[in-house]
């Protein structure tokens, strides 16, 4: 081969990702496809802020996970009444640029979340951002505007909680909501417009990110939501399977891949389940008035938490009627809390044609489990990791203590054999991949952590409730 040609192919193939020189990334949530997994690079298992440590910087408040592209780190914010984009360099920790998002009026989330939720992704030509309060905003790199997307601003439950997802050229976005309003939406990343938008409107109150799954020749995209998990052609958005088996509301775990299966988890409403009281019962309690219904300012007790209220509330009146309890216990009675694998699936209802294993305890409620070397991983509040075997489901060990209390809204992430765990009490855990468990270091940070760490060129980062930290040799 000509010398020059050669030269030249060598470099097309670090320009464009394929060779040594390729940039690093972590670009969207949890990864490479949401997958949590970077054998690639070495990261640190024991750091700290004496311990392998870079830099820090403090950051506004807010709940996205870092976003990593060769020297940059994106995120999202929400500060005095504020949404806003942030760029940071990786190599120095410093801001490099700050875009505020044109929202008028912000959702409402829960106490424990941020209208700053969603995390960034990026193709290394422009980062999108999704903002519920407003839609969805594509800049370059030097924070240049490149186009917008208004949304109508969803009415979710404790606020929206899904991330925009890269799914082999296509910006996907799940906008599960009430009122029959949920939508799956696919874009052309480069103008923003629209390729195809199917509704969902059996989906209420969901939080899950879309994956992309490629078997037999066939690109799909797959989003887990109210009752069922849906296969969706990756071409036109139309449905292809769907399979039974998951909570009916507040599903937010976002299913994992994995030897040609995908395992999907949830428990937004307890290990077993629950059923709700009678709303005669109910009506004995708050109704004050005796108008038979109960108003919003009437609700006591677990009706006036966590969303409950508006959940039943269906047509939004600021009341809940006999009709609208009967139709939501109807609802949620169809739940299904567990995990399961399914195998690559083909067309239709799949569920007892496809699904390999189930389990309906150890599972968790909000952090989405973890496809790692033959296992599946599993953390739960308190610190209760559980180890499936992938193929079959069996557990090789059952909620054993990190001896790290609190509660795990980050999801869990592996590199290099080892596995991590974050928890609200500010404890990143480091566990080796196997099927015992095997506690290697215990991280403290000394702030409440809620977003997924990322990994990058041999580094971690972890964004606490004020600071972004980095760690690395």
């Amino acid at each position: 081969m000509n010398k020059s040609i050669l030269l030249l192919l060598l470099f097309a193939d670090s320009v464009l990702g394929g060779g040594a020189g390729a940039a690093p990334m972590w670009p969207q949530f949890r990864g490479p496809n949401s997958q949590g997994v970077d054998d690639g690079g070495h990261p640190p298992v024991i750091f700290g802020p004496q311990t392998n440590f870079l830099w820090k910087i403090e950051l506004p408040p807010g709940v996205s996970s870092p976003c990593v592209w060769g020297d940059r780190i994106f995120l999202t914010a929400y500060d005095a009444g504020k949404l806003s984009t942030l760029c940071i360099d990786r190599k120095h920790g410093q801001i490099l640029w700050r875009q505020p998002a044109p929202t008028d009026k912000v959702e409402e989330v829960h106490q424990a979340s941020n209208p700053a939720s969603a995390t960034p992704v990026t193709d290394g030509k422009r980062v999108y951002v999704y903002f519920a309060s407003f839609g969805l905003l594509a800049y370059d790199f030097k924070g240049h505007e490149q186009w917008q997307k208004p949304l109508p601003v969803p009415f979710v439950v404790n606020g929206s909680g899904t991330s925009p997802a890269l799914c082999d050229g296509s910006l996907v976005l799940n906008c599960d909501q009430q009122g029959g309003k949920s939508f799956l939406l696919a874009l052309d990343p480069r103008n923003g417009k629209t390729r195809w938008q199917t509704p969902r409107p059996d989906f209420p109150s969901g939080y899950t990110t879309p994956v992309f799954w490629k078997h037999d020749g066939v690109k799909e995209i797959v989003v887990a939501g109210s009752l069922r998990v849906v296969g969706y052609d990756f071409r036109d958005g139309k449905e292809r399977w769907s399979a039974r088996g998951l909570e009916a509301v507040s599903v937010c775990p976002t299913p994992a891949l994995g030897d040609g299966q995908l395992y999907v988890m949830s428990r937004s409403l307890g290990e077993g389940g629950a059923k709700l009281p009678r709303f005669t019962d109910l009506l004995g309690m708050m109704d004050k008035d005796s108008d038979g219904r109960i108003a919003a300012a009437e609700a006591v007790g677990p009706l006036s938490k966590d969303g409950a209220f508006e959940f039943i509330d269906r047509d939004r009146d600021g009341f809940v009627t006999a009709a609208e309890w009967a139709e939501s216990e109807k609802f949620i009675g169809k739940g299904e809390p567990g995990i399961f694998a399914l195998r690559a699936p083909g067309t239709g209802d799949v569920t007892d044609s496809h699904l390999v294993w189930k389990q309906k305890k150890a599972v968790a409620s909000v952090s989405s489990p973890l496809f790692y070397r033959d296992r599946v991983y599993v953390v739960q509040d308190g610190g209760r990791v559980t180890c499936y075997n992938a193929k079959t489901g069996e557990k090789a060990y059952e909620q054993e203590r990190l001896d790290a209390d609190g509660e795990y809204f980050a999801s869990p992430v592996a590199a290099q054999g080892n596995v991590y765990f974050a928890s609200t009490h500010g404890i990143v855990s480091t566990i080796a991949a196997g099927d015992t468990l095997n506690v290697i270091a215990r991280n403290e940070l000394g702030e409440p952590i809620m977003a997924t760490p990322a990994f990058a060129d041999d580094k971690l980062y972890v964004r606490t409730s004020g600071h972004l930290w980095a760690f690395g040799r």
